[in-house]
C-alpha cells in the first residue's frame, strides 16, 4: 500500500482524498493518505521516506527536484494543471494593457512562496524590462503556495482600496471571481502569462511501485458519476501524465531571485 501526502489547504481536501481512498479500494493499487500543514513539511517528509508520493504544488516540485539532484519523478498531474497562468488585474477603467504599461506602478504581490502570484510575477516582469515597479507583498498564507488563495483575494483588496494599481492572481482565482460574479464590474485584465504547469505527485519511488497507482489513478472517468463528483472537487475533468516543460520558467525564476529550498 501507498501512503499519499497531501496539504490541507482548505476544509473540503478530506473529503477530496477519502474519495480518492475510497476509489482505489480493492484495487492492485490500494492507498492511504497523510495531510500536512504546509508544503515545507511534506517535501521533508517525502525525502525522509515516511511519504511515497507527494501531492505537490510547482514550488514543491522544484524544490523537491534541487534537493533530490533531480533523483525524483512526477508520475501525473491534472489536466487544468498544464494550462496554469499568472493574470495581472486592476481596476476596471483603469487603462492598463500588457506589462509596458506597469512602469512606475505598485503591484500587489500574493505570499512569496506563491509561485503564480509572487515569484513567476516577478520574473515575467523582469524579462519585459519592468523592474521599475513597487511591489506590495502579502504573506497571508505562507505554507500553502498560494492554494488556499487568501493572499491574492487581500491583494485584490490592496487594489480595490487604492493602495496598489494592480495585483498577480493566479487564472483559477481569475476565473473564479468571473464565473461566481464576485465582484462584477470591478476589475479587469492588464496582462495574462503564457501557460505554464502547477501541481504534479512527485515520488522518489522506482516506477515499478508507482505505476500500478497511476494506471489506475488514470482511469477515473469523468462520465462515471462517482469519479466525477471527486474530480469535480479536485478541480478537473481528467488525470495526465505529466509534462515538464511547464515548469522550465518556474526553474529559471527559482534560480534567478535565489528562492530558498524552504521557509
Amino acid at each position: 500500500m501507498l501512503t499519499i501526502g497531501a496539504v490541507a489547504y482548505t476544509a473540503n481536501v478530506v473529503p477530496i482524498w477519502e474519495g480518492i481512498r475510497g476509489y482505489f479500494e480493492g484495487s492492485d493499487a490500494e492507498m492511504d493518505f497523510v495531510l500536512f500543514s504546509n508544503y515545507a513539511r511534506q517535501v521533508d517528509s517525502l525525502l525522509a521516506g515516511t511519504i511515497d508520493i507527494a501531492w505537490n504544488t510547482n514550488l514543491a516540485w522544484v524544490r523537491t527536484v534541487l534537493r533530490t539532484g533531480n533523483q525524483c519523478h512526477a508520475l501525473a498531474m491534472r489536466d487544468t494543471d498544464l494550462t496554469f497562468a499568472t493574470v495581472l488585474v486592476a481596476r476596471a477603467g483603469s487603462g492598463m494593457r500588457g506589462l509596458d504599461a506597469l512602469h512606475k506602478r505598485r503591484i500587489a504581490l500574493g505570499s512569496r512562496d506563491s509561485a503564480h502570484a509572487a515569484i513567476l510575477p516577478v520574473h515575467f516582469l523582469t524579462l519585459a524590462g519592468v523592474t521599475d515597479v513597487d511591489f506590495l507583498r502579502i504573506d497571508s498564507d505562507l505554507g500553502k503556495h498560494g492554494d488556499t488563495g487568501r493572499s491574492e483575494l487581500d491583494a485584490i483588496r490592496a487594489v480595490l482600496d487604492d493602495q496598489a494599481d494592480a495585483a498577480a492572481i493566479g487564472i483559477n482565482s481569475w476565473e473564479a471571481i468571473g464565473r461566481d460574479e464576485l465582484m462584477p464590474g470591478a476589475l479587469e485584465e492588464v496582462w495574462r502569462s503564457e501557460p505554464y504547469c502547477h501541481c504534479n505527485f512527485t515520488t522518489l519511488l522506482p516506477a515499478e511501485r508507482t505505476e500500478p497507482w497511476v494506471t489506475h489513478l488514470l482511469k477515473m472517468d469523468w462520465n462515471n458519476p462517482d469519479h466525477r463528483r471527486i474530480l469535480e472537487m479536485e478541480g478537473l475533468r481528467r488525470w495526465v501524465r505529466p509534462q515538464l516543460d511547464g515548469y522550465a520558467s518556474l526553474f529559471e525564476a527559482v534560480d534567478r531571485q535565489q528562492i530558498p529550498s524552504r521557509w
